[in-house]
C-alpha cells in the first residue's frame, strides 16, 4: 500500500514538473506549447500514442479555454484521474502566473526600453514559427486522404476569409464526417 502511494506521488510530481517546464519555457501561449506537449506526452514520457494525442488536441481545441491548459488537464486526467488533471493543470499554469506577476512589477520601470520592445518583436516572430510547425505536424498526422484535405481547406477559408468561428467549423466537420460514414455504410450494405 505504501509503495503504491509513493509511486502515485512520483507520477503526480512528474506530471506537475513536466507541465511546469513546458509552461516556463514556452513563450507565446497555448498554440506555441503544443509541439512541446506532444513531444513530452508521446515521445519522452510515452503517456499516450500519437493517435491519442490527436484526439486530445481535438477535444482541447473544441472546449472553451486555452488549448495548452485543456491539453494538460486531459493528459493528467487520462494518467491519474482528477488528481492527475489537477497536478498537470497547476503545473502548466503556475509559470505563467509567476511570470505575469514579475512582468507587471518590472514593466513599469522598463516598459519603454527599445531593447525590450525589440525582444518582444523577435519573440512574436518565433511564436508564429512555432504555431506553423505545430500545424504542419498535425497536418501530416491527420490529413491522409482527399476528404480530410477538402475539409481542412474549407475550414481554413471559412475561418480566415469569412470569419466563421471555429466552433461552426468543428461542427461542420463533424456533420460532414457523419454524412460520409453514413454514405459509406449504405454503399457497404448494398454490396
Amino acid at each position: 500500500m505504501e509503495g503504491s502511494r509513493k509511486k502515485a506521488a512520483k507520477e503526480h510530481i512528474s506530471l506537475f514538473w513536466e507541465f511546469f517546464k513546458i509552461g516556463l519555457f514556452t513563450i507565446g501561449g497555448g498554440m506555441a506549447m503544443l509541439p512541446l506537449i506532444q513531444k513530452v506526452a508521446v515521445e519522452d514520457k510515452k503517456w499516450m500514442e500519437e493517435e491519442d494525442m490527436i484526439d486530445c488536441l481535438a477535444v482541447s481545441q473544441a472546449m472553451p479555454g486555452v488549448i495548452a491548459i485543456n491539453s494538460a488537464t486531459y493528459i493528467g486526467k487520462r494518467q491519474h484521474g482528477l488528481t492527475g488533471s489537477l497536478a498537470a493543470t497547476i503545473g502548466v499554469v503556475t509559470p505563467s502566473f509567476l511570470i505575469i506577476i514579475a512582468v507587471v512589477t518590472l514593466l513599469g520601470t522598463i516598459g519603454h526600453n527599445s531593447y525590450i520592445n525589440g525582444a518582444f518583436t523577435g519573440i512574436k516572430a518565433a511564436v508564429c514559427g512555432l504555431v506553423i510547425v505545430s500545424a504542419c505536424k498535425l497536418g501530416k498526422q491527420i490529413l491522409k486522404g482527399p476528404f480530410q484535405w477538402v475539409l481542412a481547406i474549407l475550414a481554413f477559408f471559412a475561418i480566415a476569409v469569412f470569419e466563421v468561428t471555429a466552433l461552426w467549423a468543428i461542427l461542420g466537420g463533424a456533420v460532414a464526417g457523419i454524412v460520409l460514414l453514413m454514405i459509406r455504410g449504405k454503399r457497404g450494405a448494398e454490396k
